[in-house]
């Protein structure tokens, strides 16, 4: 068992009446819920006066149901279990039983929530609407033809014009589809549990990563011989990303994103994307035994990602960060080599990204987003953002962000270990975020959009002191179980 420090600013007051809370980190959570609250307001006054804003619940692509479901028992069980038990099995477990206990987590958490909306209306049907990848499945045909004519239906205007989410993203995400219909599983109930499976792995994607990033040795001994725990190890040998890694699994776990992994193609993006990462990472610090076949996986990940998402090309922010936190490009090459396959293969078959994506463009433009104003969203995406990484990580972000500019200043002498690590990562998310918000192309379902890049902001709340942890995972729990029982959240 390992012992744990609180990570705290000495010129702050120690503590609020909440126990282990700082005022600091209260304000900060408050702020965030203000930021909310204000899109909330300002969304309503907009739409009471014209509607040009196209969603109803604003800044949420949701709507006003209170409703109880299967799994109104299920999810706050397991929300208790979580808040009650996840940090001391965190301390705990072996490191491969943190990860497995991180998967098992995140999978009842997100099933558990989504089915309080039950089973039709919140899962098997999630992705059969008609602005949705299985409405376009039966007219897939011919694999080759319907790559080589993806872009010709992408517009409004087009013959036969693809679905608003099969239009807006490249072939990849319909042919995956398509290839669980052709291997026998069939229909959202399938598409389903491949996109939840996936996407509640990602835990353990992060969790691999925070370790991989933050750890300074499997002795605890930073590289410069002084005692690992005065770097962020700990007092029992484990590496500063270790324990780390063990601090944010509660959070990972418990996250209120999980309402947006149950049911959305995008939390399916977030897997394949997390993953890629998590290679990186392991390529980038040497910790996997074959780091340049790491690399190459991540390549082929990332590959795949390019032909999922055309917005997930700014998750290169993300893995820029890991690789400024290790301070090395060596997996660059054998990255670039992965992804090669993919970009070879769809463009021999007939499709050309960048065609794809300025097609793209116009189409998003042909829709609500000529409607929906960019100095509304461009702060309201991350007021609906707050709902998704919850108020917890809301208030770790102000250690990240203070933590930063030292973080940034060590590089100049070594790779980045313990929390410089998670803060630089925290910090490449948070770029990647701003990057989408400011670029226009995401006007609402932020959300869920963004998901891929939200993940690596959720074990920030691994820099909150650890006396606070279960009131902190409370207050996570409390956002998704509320927002699940009185709205019902579409895409």
């Amino acid at each position: 068992m390992c012992t744990t420090q609180d990570v705290r600013d000495p010129a702050e007051p120690r503590t609020s009446r909440i126990r282990g809370v700082s005022r600091r980190d209260l304000y900060a959570a408050g702020a965030a819920l203000l930021l909310f609250l204000t899109a909330l307001f300002v969304g309503r006054a907009i739409r009471a006066e014209e509607d040009v804003l196209h969603i109803r619940w604003p800044p949420l692509y949701a709507y006003w149901d209170p409703h109880v479901g299967p799994g109104t028992v299920a999810a706050p069980l397991v929300a208790l279990l979580v808040v009650a038990y996840g940090p001391v099995l965190a301390r705990r477990l072996s490191w491969r039983g943190v990860l497995l206990a991180g998967w098992v987590g995140s999978l009842l958490w997100t099933w558990s929530l989504a089915l309080i909306d039950g089973w039709q209306r919140g899962v098997a049907e999630r992705l059969t609407t008609k602005y949705e990848y299985l409405q376009s499945v039966p007219d897939v045909h011919d694999i080759g033809h319907t790559v080589r004519t993806f872009t010709d239906h992408i517009l409004l205007n087009s013959p036969d014009n693809w679905p608003p989410h099969v239009a807006g993203h490249p072939p990849g995400a319909l042919l995956t589809f398509v290839g669980l219909d052709r291997i026998g599983l069939a229909g959202g109930g399938w598409a389903a549990v491949w996109c939840v499976t996936l996407a509640s792995s990602a835990a353990v994607a992060v969790l691999l990563t925070v370790r991989a990033l933050g750890d300074s040795g499997s002795d605890g001994t930073a590289e410069d011989g002084s005692d690992g725990a005065r770097k962020g190890g700990s007092a029992d040998g484990l590496g500063g990303g270790e324990l780390l890694a063990r601090r944010a699994a509660p959070f990972v776990v418990l996250a209120p994103a999980a309402v947006w992994f149950g049911v959305s193609a995008d939390a399916y993006f977030m897997g394949v994307g997390a993953w890629g990462v998590a290679l990186l990472a392991l390529a980038a610090t040497r910790r996997a035994r074959a780091p340049r076949a790491a690399a190459v996986g991540a390549g082929l990940l990332f590959g795949l990602v390019l032909y999922l998402s055309y917005g997930l090309v700014l998750l290169g922010l993300v893995c820029l960060a890991v690789l400024a936190a290790a301070r090395t490009a060596r997996p660059v090459p054998y990255v670039l080599l992965g992804m090669l396959p993919w970009v070879i293969a769809f463009t021999a078959a007939g499709f050309w990204w960048f065609d794809g994506y300025t097609t793209l463009v116009e189409r998003y433009y042909q829709g609500s987003a000529r409607f929906r104003p960019y100095g509304y969203f461009v702060w309201a995406n991350l007021a609906a953002n707050v709902a998704v990484v919850g108020l917890a990580t809301a208030a770790a972000l102000r250690h990240a962000g203070g933590a930063l500019p030292g973080a940034v200043r060590g590089l100049r002498r070594a790779p980045a270990r313990g929390e410089a690590a998670l803060v630089l990562l925290v910090a490449g998310a948070a770029a990647a975020v701003l990057a989408a918000d400011l670029s226009g192309m995401s006007k609402a379902e932020t959300e869920r959009i963004w998901l891929p890049f939200t993940l690596w902001l959720l074990p920030a709340a691994a820099l909150l002191p650890t006396r606070g942890h279960r009131w902190w995972l409370a207050v996570q729990a409390a956002v998704p179980l509320t927002l699940n029982h009185l709205l019902f959240t579409g895409w």
